[in-house]
């Protein structure tokens, strides 16, 4: 479990991609999202889950991205289980499975190369009410930390000779509750010391706060955005006007 929830949680690095714009990071993201979503044979979706792997290889993110997939594997398998029961049809099943691999690398490249912080200056620019910005934010912040407290307390409980993976679904459902009880104590009090540093920093007091950082698009954010959304555009006019007609 800490090994696949250290593939959710950002940590600063040095490359190229972790340096650019996040509103740039951000678009090739998006891009990345709707070319998921274009595709309809698996020839094409295949060589957009290879982009995103060489992608993440540039950005030195690789075995983290690899993590995430991992993690999907299992609603992958869902997904496509699912599909074969209705459609009865194992192409489609395993392109919408692999389609949700996809879509969790295409957005999971933004949010392990983007800090918090950037988040926040991306969601500024959009015009966002600050509150909804705050709320984000301090989810992205969070949630990695909960999945962290939660893999803890298991830890901890697991020692003391509790048995989760044993007993009919009732049982483990019951066993569950030494789990949540000490993680929702802690999401409590990590609640009550965030209100606390709130108020110490006169949150709310100024309806439109200055930043200390403000991002300036560079000559190489540009070219990537340019380059980004050329080849995106000829991704599309290929998948739905070169290759059909090439096939009739």
């Amino acid at each position: 479990m800490m090994w696949l929830s250290s593939g959710f949680i950002f940590r600063r690095g040095t490359s190229a991609y972790h340096r650019l714009d996040p509103r740039v990071k951000l678009l090739v993201s998006v891009l990345m999202f709707v070319t998921t979503l274009l595709v309809r044979t698996l020839y094409e979706l295949a060589a957009v889950l290879l982009f995103m792997i060489a992608l993440s290889a540039f950005a030195t993110v690789l075995r983290r991205v690899a993590r995430t997939m991992a993690f999907t594997a299992l609603f992958s398998a869902f997904i496509f289980a699912l599909n074969f029961v209705f459609t009865r049809n194992i192409e489609t099943s395993l392109l919408y499975a692999a389609r949700f691999v996809a879509i969790v690398v295409s957005t999971s490249l933004f949010f392990i190369t983007t800090s918090p912080d950037e988040l926040e200056q991306v969601m500024k620019t959009f015009r966002l009410p600050r509150d909804v910005i705050f709320a984000f934010v301090t989810a992205v912040r969070f949630i990695p930390v909960m999945f962290l407290d939660t893999i803890q307390i298991m830890d901890a409980q697991k020692s003391r000779g509790l048995e989760l993976e044993k007993g009919n679904l009732l049982r483990r459902v019951r066993n569950m509750i030494p789990i949540l009880i000490p993680l929702v104590v802690n999401s409590v009090v990590r609640s009550g010391e965030l209100a606390e540093a709130m108020e110490s920093r006169a949150y709310g007091a100024v309806p439109r706060p200055t930043s200390l950082v403000e991002y300036r698009t560079s000559l190489a954010d540009k070219a990537v955005a340019t380059a980004a959304v050329v080849a995106f555009a000829l991704v599309a006019y290929s998948f739905y006007f070169v290759i059909p007609a090439q096939i009739l």
